[in-house]
């Protein structure tokens, strides 16, 4: 991991399409600007990995009994 020491208004650039830069710092945070393509997907880390975790539920193996139970809730019908 690489770090650096920036200062509000101070920037670090990844590639030439990336540019990151400190907008404001207070006691406990830091806001930042990022300029990047719009194809290109910025997510805070905590909602990517709720993405993650859904998406491993929804291709997880089915549970059998709730697939029975839907099965037989079905037949009923």
């Amino acid at each position: 991991m690489l770090v650096l020491t920036r200062k509000k208004d101070e920037a670090i650039r990844i590639g030439e399409d990336i540019l990151i830069k400190v907008v404001a710092v207070d006691k406990n945070t830091v806001r930042l600007g990022i300029e990047a393509p719009k194809e290109l997907s910025i997510l805070r880390e905590e909602l990517y990995e709720a993405i993650r975790e859904e998406n491993r539920k929804a291709t997880a193996k089915p549970n059998e009994s709730l697939l029975a139970d839907l099965k037989e809730q079905l037949s009923r019908t």
